[in-house]
């Protein structure tokens, strides 16, 4: 996705969807040092597959555990 780096507000820096630029994503500052105001950037999202399976995994574990201390 493409955004423009439209302004920074502190630590955050306000990135506009493109193209319309109607929808703001806040994103960290400390994130894209060297960037400045009126950047454009490609942002892209990756999903994490294996990452999510073993949060999901631990979180079925801990929920099970706390049904078992229940009985």
């Amino acid at each position: 996705m493409k955004v423009t780096v439209d302004r920074f507000e502190g630590e955050v820096a306000v990135l506009l969807v493109r193209p319309g630029e109607t929808q703001q994503i806040l994103f960290p500052r400390k994130l894209l040092p060297g960037v400045e105001e009126g950047a454009l950037l490609d942002l892209i999202v990756t999903p994490d597959e294996s990452a999510t399976r073993a949060v999901r995994e631990r979180t079925a574990s801990l929920i099970e555990k706390l049904r078992k201390k229940r009985e």
